[in-house]
């Protein structure tokens, strides 16, 4: 099963989204959005983003 974006609303009335692995396992988790129109946005937003997006390696000291 390929992954998924969820949304949910938490105790504060904040959506958020999660993006779980094909397994269900949580990938990552984004901030909180008033709207759940914004949450969306954060959705499309990681979609274009991400797919392309470097790693940057902080953890290797500079040579």
């Amino acid at each position: 099963m390929a992954g998924k974006f969820v949304i949910t609303k938490d105790k504060r009335g904040e959506y958020r989204f999660a993006l779980k692995a094909g397994n269900g396992e949580t990938i990552a988790v984004s901030e909180g959005y008033k709207t759940k129109a914004s949450a969306l946005n954060g959705v499309d937003s990681v979609r274009r983003n991400a797919a392309d997006a470097p790693v940057d390696d902080t953890t290797e000291a500079n040579a």
